[in-house]
């Protein structure tokens, strides 16, 4: 840190201190307008700039006289100075810009081993490795799960129940106890500073603090301080233990960071390797962003935000370190966002520039023929859609387009008219899903309404096998196969389309990049169009579909009667089925939807097959009920389906194999067992399968009673709303990305700083300079520019497939 921040920061901390708990330690302040004289004067010879020069003269003559001022006047005088202050940060801050970057010595100073740091070595490097960290990039990167301010560390008489405090105290006694009553282990300590005690109380991991807890031990505790009769106590605290002298500047008086620990390598000494990291390499990174996008961005140089995120400097706010929205936090988030959304404008341009096919979208037979035979109107929104389609297919480049609807707004009727093109064109188009039943569906819906049309549609899963799918892989070989649905064995190594034209992807979040891309190169260089009925946050929309242009389906087919949806706890089951049984009265059907159980497919097939007979025994005798779970056979899964359709059956019992696919005008009613262990994404599919008629319907959530408040609230969403979009962002900032998004095989990162839903202000300001900075230099040619392509091909190259880039 330069000796002006230094002085800085000198400065700030009797501000603080003055300013705390309502200026009431102000009277006992004594000295400082001569302090702050004193450093002033040292710091203005030591910034070149008039402006801030000025600003530091004005600092000290606010405070000429202080000493002489009462009261208010004093106060006035602090906040005066602490404004002054913050301006001269601001203005350093701004001033700061990073040094040249030099890709080969920041490449190789980053791939540093981490044994090559001092007090590392072979044996400690082993278990840094367990935590990941294997060079020098991995430590800078390794950043703290918290900040603790051990700027005040407080007596324990001083300690106020109900605060999150920090003290230092001496281990007197330390034992395993068990309560009488409820017969509870537990593990305590008592712990003393001289000015009083406090009991530490342990209800999980006893065997592991019982190992290291030792009577005589020095050590910082931190947590919430709890009151019980006249005892101060404190539950699970932070410990840390102390060796050698309280005084020790790296551990105390300041902010300190604190690190995931691994066995054998504790908090201390991992904070003393961070350190030795930071001083050895962290003020060597640059950051190959260019310096007017950095000035215009107010952003701190990376090598600073690396130094402050791991050792914070005094004037940082607490709560935003631990929010992680702090300056240096947000100025590394901003490195992650940018050369993704670099990543994603060059993509973007690279696939405007591909040469496509350039379809003929007028006098197609077979698009025209299937509109005049479909069973219902268009609505508006998928008419314009349709043109936004038809827009991009004529163009020479290839379509690379988003296609996001609500569930039942008719993404499929798209997808076919979009098929249908490139067929009256000359050419296949695939329907690829992401599970056989969904494939099936779709087959089968689009034989339907092909009747007539001349077109050869076939079926390709993983379950045909043998001679069969010989035979399949030859029609598509020799073109005769013109529309094939299918699933992951579209893009099998074995296969060969002799004409692809468009691609269609549906239920895109559950396929990685990798797989969309393997089925794109299937043709020379065919259309794509990728589906989604699970809405898709703004934020995450940017991220995973950066590269796309998007249409909405924003509007439901008319006639659809109303959805209300209903949550009970588990001892309401009896009125549930009642209101099941008043609906299936009047004619209509209902579904009983049972969760699957991730940890074994069997528990959940159980829970359906035991679900069912109960119903039939014991609930519905006088009704038909129907099983339908993903370990069927397709023909046996289609056969339930058509009897449920034609109304054989009254009550479908079902895992979640219904949430895509299953359309039954005539059901109304569906019940969802174990509605907790859903997500809310997931539970909006699952009721997107009633209300496809003209009738109300019901969708009843049944929870257990014993569930926590969080998970209640998320039920209650469900109540409030039938908005897709709302429900995926509250899906969204509940679970985070990688849950919300099912499976993590995107080709995006796993961000180390960033974070898509807390940053998203953040990531749409760096969107916006990536694309403009794109847009200026296509090639990245310009000689300012050298160093993103360079880092871009070294880290982006294969997993944006990035043509366009070397």
């Amino acid at each position: 840190m330069d000796r002006l921040a230094e002085i800085i920061d000198s400065i700030a901390r009797p501000l603080d201190l003055a300013s705390k708990d309502n200026f009431a330690r102000l009277p006992n302040i004594k000295g400082l307008e001569g302090l702050i004289t004193g450093l002033t004067q040292e710091a203005i010879p030591l910034s070149p700039d008039p402006s801030i020069q000025a600003k530091l003269r004005g600092l000290q003559e606010n405070f000429v006289g202080f000493e002489e001022a009462q009261g208010m006047a004093k106060e006035e005088l602090i906040k005066r100075g602490g404004e002054l202050l913050e301006e001269i940060r601001g203005a350093l801050d701004s001033k700061g810009t990073d040094q040249p970057y030099r890709q080969g010595e920041i490449a190789n100073l980053l791939r540093t081993p981490i044994q090559f740091i001092k007090g590392v070595g072979p044996k400690i490097s082993q278990l840094l490795k367990k935590k990941g960290i294997e060079t020098i990039e991995d430590a800078l990167y390794n950043l703290p799960l918290r900040y603790e301010d051990r700027r005040e560390i407080r007596r324990i008489a001083d300690l106020t129940i109900g605060d999150r405090c920090v003290g230092y105290a001496e281990v007197i006694a330390a034992g395993e106890v068990v309560y009488p009553k409820s017969r509870r282990r537990v593990y305590e300590a008592i712990l003393g500073d001289g000015s009083g005690l406090i009991i530490a109380k342990w209800f999980q991991g006893i065997k592991y603090i019982r190992g290291r807890l030792k009577k005589g031990d020095q050590v910082i505790f931190c947590g919430e301080i709890r009151g019980y009769r006249a005892q101060r106590e404190i539950f699970h605290p932070d410990l840390e233990w102390v060796e050698g002298k309280e005084g020790d500047s790296l551990h105390f008086g300041r902010i300190v960071p604190v690190y995931s620990e691994t066995e054998g390598l504790y908090q201390r000494r991992i904070r003393g390797i961070m350190h030795q990291v930071i001083q050895d390499a962290a003020l060597k990174v640059t950051s190959p962003i260019p310096p007017q996008i950095c000035k215009r961005c107010n952003l701190m140089p990376l090598s600073e935000a690396l130094c402050e995120v791991h050792f914070p400097r005094g004037y940082l706010d607490i709560e935003q370190l631990n929010l992680k929205t702090s300056r240096p936090h947000q100025r590394l988030a901003f490195e992650e966002f940018f050369f993704l959304e670099l990543g994603m404008a060059l993509r973007r341009r690279g696939i405007a520039q591909e040469e496509g096919i350039a379809f003929r979208v007028e006098k197609t037979p077979s698009a025209d023929h299937l509109l005049e035979k479909l069973p219902f109107t268009l609505t508006k929104a998928q008419e314009r859609v349709i043109e936004e389609i038809k827009g991009d297919m004529v163009k020479p480049h290839p379509m690379n387009r988003l296609l996001q609807g609500d569930v039942g707004s008719g993404k499929t009727a798209v997808a076919l008219v979009a098929s249908l093109i490139a067929i009256d064109n000359g050419y296949q188009a695939a329907v690829m899903a992401p599970t056989e039943i969904l494939a099936e569906q779709h087959y089968f819906n689009l034989r339907e309404w092909l009747r007539g049309a001349g077109v050869k549609a076939v079926l390709l899963t993983g379950r045909i096998k043998g001679r069969e799918r010989d035979e399949l892989y030859q029609a598509i070989t020799v073109g005769e196969a013109q529309l094939v649905v299918g699933t992951h064995a579209l893009i099998q190594e074995g296969l060969s389309f002799k004409r692809l034209g468009l691609s269609v992807v549906d239920e895109q979040h559950r396929f990685g990049v990798m797989q969309r891309a393997r089925l794109k190169r299937k043709g020379t260089v065919p259309d794509l169009l990728v589906m989604t009925a699970t809405p898709i946050p703004r934020t995450l929309a940017m991220t995973l579909y950066g590269d796309m242009e998007v249409s909405i389906l924003d509007e439901l087919p008319p006639g659809r009667g109303p959805i209300v949806t209903k949550v009970y706890r588990e001892k309401e089951q009896g009125e549930v089925y009642h209101r099941v049984g008043e609906e299936v009265a009047k004619g209509r059907q209902a579904y009983v939807v049972y969760p699957l159980v991730e940890e074994s497919e069997r528990m959940d097939l159980r829970d359906a097959t035991q679900g069912a007979q109960r119903l039939r025994g014991e609930v519905f005798p006088h009704y038909t009920v129907g099983l339908i779970h993903g370990r069927m056979k397709g023909d046996e899964k289609e056969q339930t389906m058509r009897a449920f359709r034609e109304g054989e059956i009254q009550i479908l019992v079902a895992t979640t194999v219904i949430e895509v696919g299953i359309d039954c005008p005539n059901a109304t009613v569906m019940v969802v067992e174990h509605a907790e262990r859903f997500g809310l994404s997931q539970l909006h599919q699952l009721r997107g399968r009633i209300g496809r008629g003209p009738h109300p319907s019901i969708c009843l959530l049944l929870a257990p009673a014993r569930i926590g408040k969080e998970a209640w609230r998320r039920l209650k969403v469900m109540e409030e709303t039938t908005d897709g979009f709302r429900i995926a962002e509250e899906d969204l900032a509940i679970r985070g990305p990688g849950e919300f998004l099912g499976v993590r095989q995107w080709g995006i990162p796993d961000f180390r700083v960033a974070n898509l839903i807390r940053d998203a202000r953040l990531l749409q300001q760096v969107r916006r300079e990536a694309f403009a900075l794109i847009d200026q230099d296509p090639e990245l040619s310009r000689e300012e520019h050298l160093p993103l392509r360079e880092v871009i091909r070294e880290k982006w190259h294969a997993r944006l497939e990035l043509a366009s880039v070397g």
